[in-house]
């Protein structure tokens, strides 16, 4: 077994129903975590009760207790993983995995994980596929497998303190941004279809229903930056996905919209300008330079 270590930062705002089958995969793990703040994000149900009670049988797992200002935003998330981080007591450490509290996956999933950054001394950020499980069924979801979902985002220690801190976006897509920054840092982001982390909610199901989810990722893909013709051919591919079509016409309509309300961005220029060279290599592959 590897001598590698790693810690764990976890968001929690009201997760009762899915943070127990989060700490029992974590539990069940053939390599567990040095450390693993759970962040309390101005939870008002059970869920810093569950987690109080793992935490008295397993002196790895800590509770943080912190408080929310302001609106509700996607921006949270950021704040929360950024506050467990600096909670962090570990200092030695390999690795590091940012996870959602409504996640499960098979217990070889971190120690697969750390193996193949072994193998690719210059990955620095990746993760396994993460599945939507929809009333039992997970159906597979299209995804560019350069970028790793938040839910399970898992970074060599160098790359995350290369990034200078995460992004908090009020949209959301704070975890693209960051796949982007590392590979501007200059190491390789991958995510492993064969390695499969359930995810037990739709995404972004707090925004509604799927047609208001659809359009507020469309908002969300503008903030990151998106090219307008990446963003009309990533909609045209995901015409397929529920629901059927409108799904896809909605998410561009809040791109549209974001577009010609000159919504405001807090990313810097500079950050869109690296965002949108990487989506124009993708589409025209034949302009990159040797």
């Amino acid at each position: 077994m590897s001598g590698a270590s790693y810690v764990l930062v976890t968001p929690a705002c009201n997760e009762a129903a899915t943070i127990e089958e989060t700490i029992r995969s974590v539990l069940a793990q053939s390599l567990l975590p040095r450390e693993w703040i759970i962040v309390s994000n101005g939870s008002t149900d059970r869920t810093e009760e569950i987690v109080e009670c793992y935490a008295r049988e397993h002196s790895f797992i800590r509770l943080l207790k912190h408080s929310v200002t302001g609106p509700r935003s996607f921006a949270a998330v950021v704040h929360a993983d950024e506050a467990g981080y600096k909670a962090l007591k570990t200092r030695d450490f390999d690795f590091i995995g940012l996870l959602d509290a409504d996640v499960r996956f098979k217990p070889d999933y971190f120690a697969s994980l750390i193996a193949r950054f072994e193998a690719d001394p210059r990955l620095g950020l990746a993760g396994g596929r993460v599945l939507d499980v929809i009333d039992g069924k997970t159906p597979w979801q299209r995804q560019y497998l350069k970028d790793i979902s938040g839910a399970a985002q898992f970074f060599r220690r160098e790359c995350f303190e290369s990034l200078g801190g995460l992004v908090p976006i009020p949209e959301g897509g704070w975890d693209a941004i960051t796949c982007c920054q590392a590979r501007a840092n200059g190491y390789h982001t991958q995510t492993f279809p064969d390695l499969i982390m359930e995810h037990l909610k739709p995404r972004n199901v707090g925004e509604g229903n799927k047609l208001r989810r659809k359009w507020q990722m469309g908002l969300r893909d503008y903030a990151i930056g998106n090219d307008p013709v990446f963003e009309l051919f990533k909609c045209a591919f995901r015409f397929w996905e529920s629901p059927f079509l409108v799904g896809a016409v909605a998410r561009f309509c809040g791109y549209a919209w974001s577009v010609v309300s000159r919504r405001k961005r807090c990313l810097s220029p500079k950050v869109v300008a690296q965002v949108r060279a990487e989506q124009r290599a993708r589409m025209y592959p034949w302009k990159r330079s040797t």
